[in-house]
């Protein structure tokens, strides 16, 4: 599939797993005529959704998966889930970090993929409580120069997404005052606001929320309607939210209501 393509699959399955969630499954043959593709293409969007735990595929379509709340998946399960959204996303969300800003980047892929290019930005203070975006932002670069960020690990208690919650995190987080924070969710929607499946994590992402003056929410389309355990914010406490274009028009319109200002990213650039 182009580059070009992309965008395209990722609305559809975006479509379908809306469709499966409002009736609890899918024929093959109803898609193929509501969308307008061929046969093949639906069973291919079929299998990307299946294979990323979304929906549980039965002869002739497709049914909902009912995944525990609490059940939480490891960073590398989760690092190869939306990596076009996840780029288009990390490339806006950067964007909005001047150089010389104290910022907070809570754990996460998406976030983790922020802090990618966030190490081009010049003289910044991160703190964060994910290992590997602290591991990302200390080593040096291709050339061997070192890094130029200045990172504060706020210690805690390892989740299998190698964030570091619990009381010794909270407690350093609200010690702080940062200008940005830039933080992912395992779902998020109107009713639920942001959520994850990690009780001590929900509690690390309050006292983030706490310290920062600006909140930056990073997610993909796939996030919109998925909910987690625990919540920790509303979306009205967004004063940005950065999405990828596979969320359908209807969802843009939804969250451009609630929160500050809504960033939606083209994953096919």
């Amino acid at each position: 599939m182009t580059d070009s393509a992309q965008p395209l699959a990722e609305q559809r399955r975006a479509l379908i797993l809306e469709q499966v969630r409002m009736r609890g499954g899918v024929r093959v043959t109803e898609l193929v005529r509501e969308l307008g593709v061929s046969d093949m293409t639906v069973r291919r969007d079929l299998d990307a959704l299946a294979r990323r735990g979304l929906v549980h595929k039965v002869h002739g379509g497709a049914v909902r998966t009912e995944a525990p709340a609490s059940r939480e998946p490891g960073f590398e399960t989760k690092a190869s889930w939306e990596l076009p959204a996840k780029e288009a996303i990390a490339r806006a969300a950067a964007a909005l970090v001047p150089p010389g800003s104290a910022v907070a980047l809570a754990a996460g892929t998406t976030t983790y993929a922020v802090a990618r290019h966030l190490r081009a930005v010049e003289g910044l203070t991160v703190v964060t409580n994910s290992l590997r975006i602290a591991e990302l932002l200390e080593q040096p670069d291709e050339d061997g120069a070192p890094a130029t960020a200045t990172v504060i690990r706020t210690g805690g208690v390892r989740t299998p997404s190698d964030a570091l919650v619990g009381p010794v995190a909270d407690q350093a987080i609200r010690s702080l005052h940062v200008n940005l924070l830039i933080l992912g969710c395992h779902g998020l929607s109107a009713d639920t606001g942001l959520t994850t499946p990690n009780l001590g994590e929900a509690e690390t992402n309050r006292s983030f929320l706490q310290s920062a003056r600006r909140v930056v929410v990073v997610a993909d389309h796939t996030k919109w309607e998925a909910v987690g355990l625990a919540s920790f914010a509303t979306l009205d406490q967004l004063d940005v939210l950065v999405t990828d274009d596979g969320l359908p028009a209807e969802r843009r319109e939804a969250a451009a209501r609630l929160v500050g200002e809504l960033i939606v990213a083209p994953a096919g650039s």
